[in-house]
């Protein structure tokens, strides 16, 4: 009879420029009992993505062929692609005892929160409107006109952090960290989202124009 403790589910979102991927891959290479739910998405590989480590690259016909058969936990459609996280993926992981985090966006959480109401959900902010646009215009992998779009749909993406559990800024990348292992070990009540203090700096930020 196997002894492992099944492994629970966390979901963290963010809009685009956040920095969520960097806090995801800093947690998974700081613990061994985390493990990272690799989504299936129908874009082109960036420079220095690999197939089956950063996403599993598929075509449109095949992602729909996965929805017919109810593969997916959860998908949705971003940026005119589809993204989704694989039902076994997942369930062989949590059986394994691992803790799978899942980085998706906040319609994947939705759904993610009503299929599993167990799982644990992570908004990271940007410490302000400013620094996010610095941070897409950074990267330079975008052209001006997609920078434009990716900022405006932040802003939405940014109006859904009442909905999670737990909201994070992410001002400095190493405070961030500390804040979401607090989280992983039960320990986070400072950065659940019905702290007064939550509420009103993630509110500032939404508002401030800066």
């Amino acid at each position: 009879m196997s002894t492992n403790r099944r492994g629970g589910l966390i979901v963290i979102s963010a809009p685009s420029g956040a920095g969520k991927t960097t806090l995801v891959r800093k947690a998974l290479n700081s613990r061994n009992d985390l493990a990272f739910s690799i989504s299936y998405t129908t874009r082109r590989s960036r420079a220095r993505e690999k197939d089956g480590v950063d996403y599993c690259f598929v075509t449109e016909n095949e992602f729909q062929d996965m929805i017919s058969r109810d593969e997916f936990l959860e998908y949705a459609q971003v940026f005119d692609h589809w993204y989704g996280t694989s039902r076994n993926s997942v369930e062989a992981l949590r059986t394994r005892g691992k803790t799978v985090l899942l980085e998706i966006d906040w319609q994947g959480a939705a759904q993610i929160r009503q299929r599993e109401p167990s799982a644990v959900s992570v908004f990271i902010l940007p410490p302000s409107r400013a620094e996010l646009e610095r941070r897409l215009r950074g990267r330079g992998t975008d052209t001006k006109e997609n920078i434009g779009r990716r900022l405006r749909d932040a802003l939405t993406d940014m109006s859904q952090w009442p909905k999670f559990d737990y909201v994070l800024i992410n001002k400095d990348i190493g405070t961030a960290l500390t804040q979401f292992k607090s989280i992983l070990d039960g320990q986070g009540d400072a950065h659940r989202v019905a702290s007064p203090t939550v509420r009103r700096k993630a509110e500032q930020i939404l508002t401030d124009n800066a």
